[in-house]
């Protein structure tokens, strides 16, 4: 029996090491800077992206070289004011034809989660939880598209495992079409973005 607890043990502590190495800390080396274009609504100036105040939806896509599955990227993201999703960012996931969006803030200032998945966008598939969001304050996201699933990490902790094997992805019907194949955008709120950049990984 002492034997048997020995080898749980073990392997238990195996599975956090794998996890750990999992999340590792990159070298700077590995990074690529994402650069977003910008002016007016948009902005884009000294590694970091300003989105206005919009009477709908404000937003800037990417037009560089793009990430290649599996790829980690990385932004901060803050809402200077309004009371909508300050953070919409749009990823291609198994092509760049085949894109979701990463929503933070959405529907009244608190849902986050993934449009679209089956059909369903992120306040309503199982993807979706809420959070207080606080204007002003910088938040760290973490993304991960991996060959069969998907990570996201809110300022260090793990929100959302989304497996999409065998599941139908696309983005939400209207104007986020036009920050796709990779692009940042705001509902009705002023927001800004900085440290973007992504990485090639392992899965």
């Amino acid at each position: 029996m002492k034997t048997l607890l020995l080898v749980i043990a073990l392997l238990l502590v195996s599975c956090e090491c794998q996890r750990a190495i999992a999340w590792r800390v990159p070298s700077e080396s590995e990074w690529t800077a994402l650069s977003f274009g910008g002016e007016g609504a948009a902005e884009w100036s000294e590694g970091q992206l300003r989105l206005d105040l919009g009477v709908e939806l404000n937003g800037s896509r990417f037009g560089g070289e793009l990430p290649k599955l599996p790829y980690e990227l990385e932004l901060k993201a803050r809402r200077l004011s309004g009371s909508d999703f300050f953070c919409g960012l749009t990823f291609p996931v198994r092509s760049p034809e085949e894109c979701l969006t990463l929503i933070l803030g959405g529907w009244g200032g608190g849902t986050v989660g993934l449009s679209s998945i089956d059909g369903k966008d992120a306040s309503e598939n199982d993807s979706t939880f809420y959070r207080n969001f606080e204007n002003q304050q910088w938040y760290a996201i973490q993304l991960r598209v991996l060959k069969e699933r998907i990570e996201v990490r809110l300022d260090g902790e793990l929100v959302i495992t989304q497996p999409t094997a065998g599941k139908t992805l696309g983005l939400r019907p209207g104007m986020i079409h036009l920050c796709a194949p990779l692009g940042l955008a705001a509902w009705q709120t002023e927001a800004e973005f900085k440290g973007l950049r992504w990485r090639s990984i392992t899965d």
